[in-house]
């Protein structure tokens, strides 16, 4: 079970290799070569005396202009350690295994990608003996995908981009795309991927946004967070959930909920009904635009 956001960040790339090598094409546009093959490796990379040292994921990609190994580091804020400790992985994994070490580093937090995105000098001043250019995934690059034909069309990525931005204004859309390109994937992957994205939402309204619109469409069923939610399979459970889906929506987004509206959303049952006005309410500028279409 991934228990933190920190864990998130990096496991997303041992569920799906290709979604790295992806984002270092298309979102940082570096000319990594398709990989052919993926491999988990060994995360330890410690020598027999006496510091313990670990990746937080690393991977091995085989492509037809060789082998690369592909160190993923989750940082939540800046830590100066890290400017002594990637020269140090990269070439240790250089020196073991003889094959081009590339550093990814992923973040939610935009002056912790500006911090990690500085290259690391080693040497003289002005001439360095060895210069680490580390790659960084974050909330200024990651692409942020609220709808939900972009969503269905890379479901990997929808996940990411709901991990770096799943927060403010813009979370609900994020969110409802994601739940909605869900749909389209196994069960398996998708629980999986409800479990990263919760781990990584440290906004509370987001957060249960989430849960509520998980607990409706059932992604909790083989979930570890199902414990979390009582009586789940009960349909009035999910219309009250779906209802309190579609108000946390309109308040997420800062727009005035009237008791009237309100009244009639947490009276309704019609599960097919609610899920339209929760779609509505990603997209409405006033509470009275869910109803426009009814």
């Amino acid at each position: 079970m991934v228990g933190s956001s920190h864990e998130a960040m990096h496991r997303i790339f041992q569920k799906d290799p290709a979604l790295l090598t992806r984002a270092l094409q298309q979102v940082l546009h570096i000319p990594f070569p398709e990989p052919h093959d993926f491999a988990a490796m060994n995360i330890d990379l410690t020598e027999i005396e006496p510091i313990e040292r670990r990746v937080d994921t690393l991977l091995r990609a085989e492509t037809d202009e060789g082998t690369y190994l592909l160190v993923v580091e989750s940082q939540g804020k800046p830590d100066e350690r890290k400017r002594g400790s990637w020269p140090y992985y990269l070439s240790y994994l250089y020196e073991k295994y003889r094959c081009e070490p590339v550093l990814i580093v992923v973040t939610q937090n935009s002056a912790t990608a500006r911090w990690a995105a500085e290259p690391i000098h080693l040497g003289v001043r002005g001439c360095p003996s060895l210069t680490v250019r580390p790659f960084v995934l974050g909330p200024d690059n990651v692409p942020v995908i609220a709808k939900a034909s972009e969503a269905e069309r890379d479901v990997p990525l929808a996940v990411l981009s709901a991990m770096t931005h799943g927060r403010g204004r813009q979370a609900p859309a994020i969110l409802e795309s994601l739940a909605a390109a869900l749909r389209t994937i196994d069960r398996d992957s998708a629980a999986v991927f409800v479990q990263f994205v919760d781990s990584c939402l440290a906004d509370t309204q987001a957060r249960k946004m989430w849960r509520d619109m998980m607990t409706a469409i059932q992604y909790f069923w083989r979930h570890p967070l199902a414990e979390e939610v009582r009586e789940e399979g009960r349909e009035e459970g999910r219309a009250e959930a779906l209802a309190e889906v579609t108000l946390r929506i309109l308040r997420v987004r800062d727009i005035d909920v009237p008791d009237d509206v309100r009244a009639r959303v947490e009276a309704c049952t019609d599960l097919a009904q609610l899920i339209r006005w929760s779609e509505r309410a990603v997209h409405a500028t006033s509470a009275a635009d869910l109803f426009t279409a009814d």
